[in-house]
Order: C-alpha cells, then structure tokens, then sequence
C-alpha cells in the first residue's frame, strides 16, 4: 500500500518540513522546506505543497530527517543517497536538479557552470528558473549555484539570498554579497 505524508522537524535554523511517499520497504523524499517565518506557515506551506497530511516518518525518512538535522548543525552530510521523486518537474527541471546533486558540501557553482555541465551552455537563465522551483531544499543543493562572478543570485527559501548564505556559511563556504548604492538602507550615510 502506498502511503503518504509529512512531518515538522527542530533545526538550527527553526521547524523544518519534510515530505514523502511510500510504497512497501521503499521511502522517498518529495519535499523538504526549510523554515518559514513561523512553525505553523511552515506547516500549511507543506500542506499546501504536498497535500498530505502530518505523520510520523517511516524510519527511511527519520534517517534522512536526522541527517538534515546534523548537517543545519554545522556537520556537512551527503544526501546523494537519498532517493528523491520529482513529481511534475520535466525532463529539463530533472537534470538540472541531477547536476545540482553532485555539487559537494564546501563548493560552489555558477548557473553558467551548471549550464555547460549538462551540454546546454546557453541555459544559465533556465537553469536559474528550475532552481527556483526545487522542491526538496538541501537535498538538491540548489543553494550551492551562484550568480556569475560568484553572486549570490537568488533563493526561494523564506528568508531569500540571507538564507542562503546562511547555509553556504555553514558548509564552509561563501559568495560574494552585492553592494548597496549610497543612499540606500544599511549603507551606512
């Protein structure tokens, strides 16, 4: 029988969410959220994305959950194992999300880079977009591709580019922040 569901998890960072589908032995994860500004818009976030309802994980996905407990902690894991289901990303989205799941821990690359690595050199920009629609944050590194120059780009994540370089920093790694023009907020006049 095929079952369903989400649960919310403490982090470092706050509740996360994590969503999957199980069919006998097999678990795979089909979302996973980072933090929203509150538990309970991280829930109905999750709700409304999966359209599941809470559970308790099957012990696949407590692993994983675990996993992605230590590595919000500061102890970088690799997720490649984890098996994923993509549901409604075309074929397009799919690899995108393939070549972002070889990026390490600890490196970075760049929407171009990632481009190229899948033979289509012209596709920064459509690389950029299925970024942005990840489901599964983390597990597919999408915080791991910058902007060309090492910019940060953009993160769908609540929180945004912040964000981001929260979770680059904790891998050790980091981009390069865009300047704020004199006379904007935080310049410092």
């Amino acid at each position: 029988m095929n079952q369903a569901g989400y649960a919310l998890f403490e982090t470092s960072l706050g509740v996360c969410a994590m969503a999957w589908r199980q069919g006998g032995d097999d678990a795979v994860v089909t979302a996973l959220l980072l933090p929203e500004a509150t538990s309970r818009l991280t829930e109905n976030r999750m709700a409304h994305l999966c359209g599941e309802s809470r559970a308790n994980a099957p012990p696949r996905i407590a692993e994983v959950i675990a996993r992605v407990q230590k590595h919000l902690s500061g102890a970088a894991q690799d997720f490649a194992d984890v098996p994923v289901a993509l549901e409604g990303a075309g074929p397009f989205a799919q690899l995108v999300y393939a070549t972002a799941r070889k990026i390490p821990a600890g490196r970075t690359l760049t929407y171009g880079e990632v481009a190229r690595a899948m033979g289509r050199p012209t596709a920064a920009r459509a690389v950029g977009q299925a970024l942005g629609k990840n489901p599964i944050l983390l597990i597919i590194p999408c915080h791991r591709v910058l902007a060309a120059g090492n910019k940060g780009g953009g993160f769908s994540a609540y929180g945004g580019i912040e964000t981001k370089a929260r979770l680059l920093a904790l891998e050790g790694t980091a981009f390069i922040a865009p300047r704020l023009r004199s006379g904007h907020a935080g310049s410092g006049r």
